[in-house]
Parts: structure tokens; sequence; C-alpha cells
């Protein structure tokens, strides 16, 4: 609050390192949104490549550092590089790939200088991005070994199902991370500025994190939720992932939501090479950015890795920040994590401690919480 409308998406994408660029584009949509500025298609394309970029970098990240080694049963990738080097070096290689799409686009790894209001201060030149298709080209064999790998011990999720509601962004044109209405698997579609009458944030005795509920006593974002929503628009690569594993909407297992984020990486890879075959065939051209300042309100919501996101900025005839809010996908899941732990506790009675903690953190890793939360850290108590 108080700052001008073109540093708020800087500041904001420090919200999360990981999901920097969800923040960037969230957070531009508001802005752009608030002032009545329309892009340009170029403009658009170019975002969506971004968010493709973010999500291969942070479902790679989820599912082959800190899933894989549940799968395997150890404590972390590390004695995976001894076991299974050449798994390890395939998932670095991947993210080392979203890391560089990301820096192309974007201008650096995380926390993005080139997207702006209105446009890019930068546009990737056609050499670039044909050196880009092909290594995306190459690396969908890198990602299948990957998959078959995840496939080969997914024997160790959890056959786990409560049934809850589950809301992300939907599109009748593409599997949506970007442009899109919020629906719910209860309810249906709802404007995306009609969002807050979704979230419904309320706060409980024993934390100080925000909670969110709707339609029932909570909900669940993210992959599995954009895929029980989506999972007709995925491209045929990874229809084809979820396919291997038998996943199928309507799903209820929140295990799953890590095979589905492999659908979706899948689906990222092959969406990039479309989006650059079209960018290409159409010329990349150097567009202006001018704005003229409005006040106005303005909501933006993308799909962040770990689910729907919502920036929320109210801009006055100066260009200053006057009301900001932002609700993002961790603080959405918290009452859906501790509905799922309530229900999947009981049944591991018969376990040993360690394998009762193990099973427990995995099921709050299966949500790809932010990092911090993601871990080995839970301590249960045993009475």
């Amino acid at each position: 609050v108080g700052r001008d409308y073109t540093e708020l998406a800087l500041i904001t994408s420090r919200i999360c390192g990981i999901c920097s660029i969800s923040h960037t584009l969230a957070s531009l949509k508001a802005t752009e949104n608030a002032m009545g500025i329309k892009i340009s298609n170029q403009t658009l394309l170019l975002r969506k490549l971004a968010k493709h970029a973010e999500n291969i970098q942070s479902h790679i990240l989820h599912v082959g550092y800190l899933v894989s080694p549940d799968l395997f049963g150890v404590g972390s990738v590390l004695p995976l590089v001894k076991t299974h080097k050449e798994a390890v070096v395939k998932i670095i290689r991947i993210h080392r790939l979203a890391n560089e799409m990301s820096d192309l686009i974007c201008g650096r790894t995380t926390h993005p200088i080139t997207l702006a209001v209105g446009g890019l201060t930068r546009i990737p030149g056609e050499k670039e991005l044909m050196v880009l298709k092909e290594r995306l080209k190459n690396a969908v064999e890198t990602t299948f070994d990957i998959v078959n790998l995840v496939l080969a011990n997914a024997g160790s999720l959890p056959d786990f199902t409560r049934e809850t509601e589950y809301i992300s962004l939907v599109s009748d044109d593409e599997y949506a991370f970007y442009d899109a209405d919020i629906c719910s698997t209860d309810t249906g579609k709802h404007k995306v500025e009609d969002y807050l009458s979704i979230t419904n944030e309320f706060v409980v005795q024993h934390s100080t994190a925000k909670h969110t509920k709707h339609n029932r006593d909570s909900y669940m974002v993210g992959a599995l939720a954009r895929y029980n929503l989506n999972s007709s628009k995925l491209t045929p690569l990874g229809k084809n992932v979820a396919e291997k594993f038998g996943l199928k909407a309507p799903c209820f297992n929140p295990f799953m939501n890590n095979v589905a984020q492999l659908a979706e990486l899948a689906h990222s890879i092959e969406d990039s090479i479309n989006i650059i075959d079209h960018l290409l065939n159409n010329g990349l051209i150097e567009e202006k950015i001018k704005i003229d300042v409005k006040a106005g309100r303005g909501v933006g919501a993308v799909e962040a890795p770990r689910g729907i996101l919502f920036h929320d900025y109210t801009i006055n005839e100066q260009g200053k920040c006057t009301k900001a809010n932002c609700i993002i996908p961790t603080n959405q899941n918290h009452e859906n994590i501790q509905k799922d732990m309530e229900a999947f506790a009981p049944t591991l009675l018969d376990k040993n401690k360690s394998e009762i903690e193990l099973n427990l953190e995995m099921l709050v890793r299966a949500y790809d919480p932010c990092i911090s939360c993601s871990t080995h850290y839970l301590k249960v108590r045993f009475v």
C-alpha cells in the first residue's frame, strides 16, 4: 500500500521464491484490470510460457527432490545420488532447463524483471526460442524416464481417499493456468472478481495461519484440483502420464496430487513447444509499453503450481496502491490438510511410530505446500 503501480509486481514476487512468476503474473493482471489495460496476444503467449517455466521448475523440484525419497524409503534426495545417480541427473537436467527457460522469458531464474504492466521490457529473440524449443523436445524422453521411475515405485503412495471440494481455474479453451473463471466441483463456475465469496478466510484457535472454506468445511487447490476440473484439456503427453498411473477424474486421493503434477509437467513441456511454434510462425515484434494511469480496483488470478492464487488491488488517480489483498494456495489448503490428517491418522494405528510419522509427513508433502512446510519436519506426539 502506498507504492506505485510499477512496483507492485516486483514487491509481491518476493512473497514466494518458488512461485515468484505466479505472484508476478497475478499482480500484473490485478494492476491491469484495475486500470483497464489490455495486453497483446504476443504478451499473453510469453506470459503463458513463463508460467509453464515455473510449473516445470516447481513440479520437478517437488516430485524429484521431495516425493522421490519417500518412494525409495530414504530421508532425502542425497542417498539417491549413490543408488540412482542417473535418475537424479535427469531430474537436475529438467530443473536446469526450466531455470534457463525462466532466465530467457523473465530475465532471471526467480523474481522476474522483464514481465511488466502492459507487456515485457525484453522480447526473446527468434534464435533463442528455436534453441529452447529443441531443448524442450529433447526433454520429453527424459521426463518420461522420470515418470516411469516414479511409476515403478508408486505402490509406496498410500491408498487413502476422502471426498472433498476441489477449486481451480477453468477455461473452455485450454487447461487453465492464466485466463479463466473460478470453478468448484460442488458449485460450478464463478467470476474471479467474486473470489472472496469462495475463499471465506477464517482463523482457528490453534494456529496463526488463515484457513479457508467454501461449500464444505474445507476445499483443496493445486494440481489434483486442476486435474479434476480440467483433465480433458491436457495435452496428449499429459493425458498419457495420467493414463500410466490410472489417474481418472474425479480422484479423491490427495497423494495423487503428486501424479497430477507429473501429468502437468509433461503438459507444460508440450504446450511450451506449441506456444513457441505459434510465436515463431507469427513473428516476434518489439512492442512499446504505453500506460494511461487510471483509478480503479482489479483482481488477478492465476494457477500457481500449488493452486489458485489471488491478488486484489485498488489504485488511485496517481497510480498508487491504496488497498491490497493476496490469498495464496497454501492458506487455502490448510483446512483440507487438517481434515485429511484427522481421517488418515486412525488408519495408521497398526503401524510403528516411524511409519506413522512418515505417512503423515507424506500427506503434508503431497499438498506441495511452501517449501519450509514440506520438508521432513513433522513431530508426532504419541499418547
